[in-house]
C-alpha cells in the first residue's frame, strides 16, 4: 500500500512557492529521493502550505523521510509546522 509524508509549512511567500514549481516542473527532485508524486497546496493569503509526498512502499517512505528531514532548511517551501505520515487508503486521477 502507498504511503503518504504531509508536511504543513508556515511563511510561505507566493514568490517560494514559483520557485519549487520550477524545480518540480524541472525534475529537480533531491538526491535519493524514491517518491512517486509530488503535491504541493498553497494559500497565499495565509502564506502557509502543504506539500503530501506519495511514496510506493514503507521502505521508500523511510527513505524519503530521511532524505526530506535532511534538507537544508533553504530548499523548504517555509517553516515546517508538522509533518504526518498517511497510508493511502483510496485515490483517484484523472
Amino acid at each position: 500500500m502507498a504511503v503518504a509524508r504531509v508536511v504543513t509549512f508556515d511563511g510561505v511567500t507566493s514568490d517560494r512557492v514559483e520557485q519549487i514549481r520550477s524545480r518540480i516542473e524541472d525534475d529537480d527532485r533531491p538526491e535519493g529521493l524514491p517518491a512517486t508524486e509530488v503535491l504541493v497546496l498553497h494559500d497565499a493569503d495565509a502564506e502557509k502550505a502543504v506539500v503530501v509526498v506519495f511514496f510506493d512502499s514503507e521502505e521508500d517512505y523511510n527513505q524519503g523521510d530521511e532524505v526530506l528531514r535532511n534538507m537544508p532548511a533553504d530548499d523548504t517551501p517555509g517553516q515546517r509546522a508538522s509533518v504526518s505520515k498517511y497510508q493511502v487508503a483510496a485515490r483517484m486521477t484523472a
